[in-house]
């Protein structure tokens, strides 16, 4: 045997039989999962906002049926504060509306005995807990931006 075969026989190294598992790790698994958490907990808000707008409607004498079409509900909402329906021109322009909602909701909060602290805490910077609040709390309905209805005089006698 010569010098070159004796290496090259050691240098292969037998294999007998090979086992190749793979393990498939899925990265997009989490996003997925995150995506649907999202979906979900965005489906509550939005079941939730229907039920609380519904109600304050009615509260207001409204059919509750108005708010869930889209705009018809914002002249309705805009009606039941007491602001022309045309206002709902201005929540087209940028920058104005945020003004246009912020009014509209102080006027909401008006409309049914709140104060304007409530208003600011409740319905602007957590809606959905002030729209609750509204919609199943004791308070009524006193009118468009909180001014009851003049009752008419009575003749003196």
């Amino acid at each position: 045997m010569g010098l070159f075969t004796h290496f090259a026989q050691e240098a292969v190294p037998t294999v007998t039989s090979v086992d190749i598992t793979t393990t498939s790790v899925d990265v997009n698994g989490g996003f997925w999962a995150a995506l649907g958490a999202l979906w979900f907990f965005w489906l509550i808000f939005f079941v939730l906002m229907i039920v609380a707008q519904w109600k304050i409607f009615t509260k207001a004498g409204e059919a509750g049926w108005q708010s869930i079409i889209p705009i018809w509900n914002t002249i309705v909402l805009l009606k039941i504060v007491g602001r022309p329906w045309w206002w709902i021109l201005l929540l087209l322009i940028p920058f104005v509306n945020i003004i246009v909602v912020i009014i509209v909701m102080l006027d909401l909060g008006k409309s049914f005995g709140k104060s304007t602290a409530f208003s600011v805490v409740a319905l602007i910077l957590f809606s959905v807990v002030g729209e609750l609040i509204l919609a199943f709390g004791s308070d009524k309905y006193v009118g468009p931006g909180g001014q009851t209805a003049a009752a008419p005089a009575t003749p003196a006698s």
